[in-house]
This record gives structure tokens, sequence and C-alpha cells, in this order.
């Protein structure tokens, strides 16, 4: 049997992983809100991660706060654990979630900070005896910690994707100085202010990584005074016009940005309808390179229709694993109840005999929801 396909290309922009980031305030969850609007109205969520409050101030978003890695929901506060709330999307994808098409992460720097204490957790769990405090001494130290907390993000990110829900990320950003792995010279970059091992764990996975910025026109004016050394005038930089734009690809890598489509623009306003039209362009004139015959529109139908058919399969898989959770749930108890009571013949004997009726010798062999809710019954009486 030969493996591999050929890939067809996803004609839906909201298939492709995207990452924002930069400086605080430069409109990165409005825009990425209205993307959404644009692309999937009514059918996206924000987690405010951490401490990220940026949906406070944007009337008519969606959104639920995420202050820790796990935790049961609280309505008063519309807060729920970023884990938590992706298990209960994983879980009831074709019931409560089946509109869902994106999760928008903002920000990514706070997702981290939310998941290191979890992995500080973890490491306590497996090791009681060797107890750390900090993500540099857990799992070992020597990054130990850093590539968990990395694992763990990146697990739960794919968990959505495997359910067909695409996720956007939003961060934020600084000046760097960097090295140049060729030459050795340093040169300075805008990019994360995320510690570098996280950043290239998450840039090395998305499509698209765009970088908000605000480009500024200078000129340098005289300030009417001279300098008392020199004697020369004394000249001030004046801005005299500024844009907010997004990078895609620059040549001069002073802008730590990426596409995986070769013939995006490399720069944009920064608004919602010009990252619409610079993705889908992409991904138009991409699949203009292949010999297809098919329009934008005839592919566009045939996928939807290919995504449909994938979530009623999904919805049958769902309905298989709820059964083998609620049949794991009730044979615990079971089992249980007739430890506890396994020197009494007249409690034991009753259960051995409904296990028979459905053809089985013990609790530990019933692999049927009906069976198991019909032995669990008589333990509950």
């Amino acid at each position: 049997m030969k493996y591999g396909c050929k890939n067809k290309l996803k004609v839906n922009p909201l298939a492709y992983n995207l990452m924002l980031i930069g400086e605080s305030g430069i409109g990165k969850t409005t825009v990425i809100k209205e993307y959404c609007d644009r692309l999937a109205p009514d059918k996206y969520i924000f987690l405010e991660c951490g401490k990220e409050d940026g949906a406070d101030a944007i009337d008519g978003i969606n959104y639920i706060n995420c202050p820790e890695w796990d935790m049961d929901y609280d309505k008063n506060t519309n807060s729920v654990g970023f884990a938590t709330f992706i298990d209960d999307v994983v879980e009831n994808r074709t019931t409560e979630w089946s509109d869902l098409k994106v999760v928008v992460v903002d920000t990514y720097d706070e997702l981290f900070a939310i998941a290191e204490p979890e992995v500080i957790r973890m490491h306590n769990r497996q090791n009681p005896d060797k107890r750390v405090d900090s993500i540099k001494a857990a799992f070992g130290g020597f990054q130990g910690g850093e590539d968990k907390t990395l694992e763990i993000v990146l697990d739960k990110l794919w968990e959505l994707k495997h359910m067909g829900i695409c996720f956007i990320l939003i961060g934020h950003t600084k000046t760097r100085n960097m090295t140049d792995p060729v030459t050795g010279q340093e040169y300075l970059q805008l990019t994360t202010n995320l510690p570098q091992k996280y950043f290239n764990g998450i840039k090395t996975k998305v499509h698209i990584l765009g970088v908000a910025s605000i480009d500024r026109e200078i000129v340098k004016e005289k300030t009417g005074k001279k300098d008392f050394v020199t004697k020369k005038d004394i000249e001030k930089g004046v801005v005299t016009n500024q844009t907010r734009k997004i990078t895609f690809r620059d040549d001069n890598y002073v802008i730590d940005s990426k596409s995986r489509f070769a013939d995006i623009v490399p720069e944009i306003p920064l608004n919602a309808d010009a990252l619409v039209n610079a993705i889908t362009n992409a991904i138009t004139a991409e699949m203009n390179k292949s010999n297809t015959n098919k329009s934008f529109d005839e592919i566009k139908k045939e996928q939807e229709a290919a995504e449909a058919e994938n979530l009623l399969k999904l919805a049958e898989k769902e309905k298989i694993n709820k059964e083998n959770k609620e049949i794991e749930g009730l044979k615990s108890k079971i089992v249980e109840y007739v430890t506890e009571n396994k020197t009494n013949m007249a409690v034991v004997k009753p259960i051995l005999e409904k296990c028979a009726e459905y053809g089985y010798k013990n609790p530990m062999q019933i692999m049927d929801l009906e069976a198991m809710k019909a032995v669990a019954a008589m333990i509950e009486q």
C-alpha cells in the first residue's frame, strides 16, 4: 500500500494558523475581532488569558476570561480555566460548540504566564520528594520546565485544530539585539517580548505571523538654539506623519515576521479588510499555480461540504467517547462497591447475576452502557 497524498489548498483564510503581535494599544485585538466578524460572525470567542483585559474596551466582542490553566466556570466573573475551556469544547464539539470556528488567544504572552505554574504543579505531583517553586528547576532544569510548558500549550492548541477549530494568537513586541548566525554581527529587530524559546516554538507552527507597528516619518527641525561647544544649530526630530501597518515579510529582517504564502503582500494597513484581502489574495495566487479547472467559489463549496461531513464523523466519535467515559465512571463505582463488600455474598451475588444476564462474568468485563447502568442501579438502591 502506498502512503501520502497531494495537498488540496484550503480557500478559507481561517484554515491557517495566524499570529499577530504588536505594541500594547496599537489595535491588535480590535483588528482580529473585526477579522473574525467578517469571516465567522458570531462563531468565534476570545480567551482573555491571565491578566489580559483588552476585551474590556471593545463593545460586542465575544470573550471569556481565562485567569488560570485549570478552573471551573464562574458565571459571575465570566471566567474558566484555559485547559478547562478547551476540554469542554473537545468533549461537546458537535453539541454546545457546533458553531464555533475560531478561538483567539489574547495574549500568547499571558497564556505562558498561566501555563508555567501548571507545569510546576505537574512536576511536584510527579516528584513529591523533589518539589520545586520555579519553572527553571522543574523537570530536571536545563530548560526542561520550559520544554514542558511549550508542550502543554501546543497540545491544547492542536486539540482545537483536530476538532476543526482554528486558533489565532495575539502577542506583544519589543526591540531586541539579535545576532546573525552566519556573520555573527548584531542588529536590532522588532520581535516578541516572550522568551525566544516560547516564541520560536509557535513561530515555526503558524502559517502567518504579522507584526503590527507604527511607521513614522520624522524630519529634523531647528530648535533655534546652538550647541554650547560646537556652536552648531541644535535640531530635533519631529513626526510629520504616521501610519499603522501589519508586516508579513521584511527583506531586511528588521521586523520578525513570517508567511508561508510566497505571494503575500509585504505589508498592509492595520485594518481588518486589508487583512482579509491580503490572506485571501495570497491563497488565490497559490491556487492559481495549480492546474485546477475549478473556480474559487466551487472549491469553497466543496470544502464546506467536506467540513460538514467531518463534523458528522466527529459527532459519532464524540458520542462513543462520552459513552466510554460514562462506562468507566460507573465501573469504578461498582468495583469499589464490590471490593468493600467482597465477603458479603448476599450483596455480591445479585450483582454477578445481573452481569450474567448481559453475558458478562463480572463488572470489569462490561463494555455496554446499558448493562453498566443496570448494574450501577443496583448499588444505588
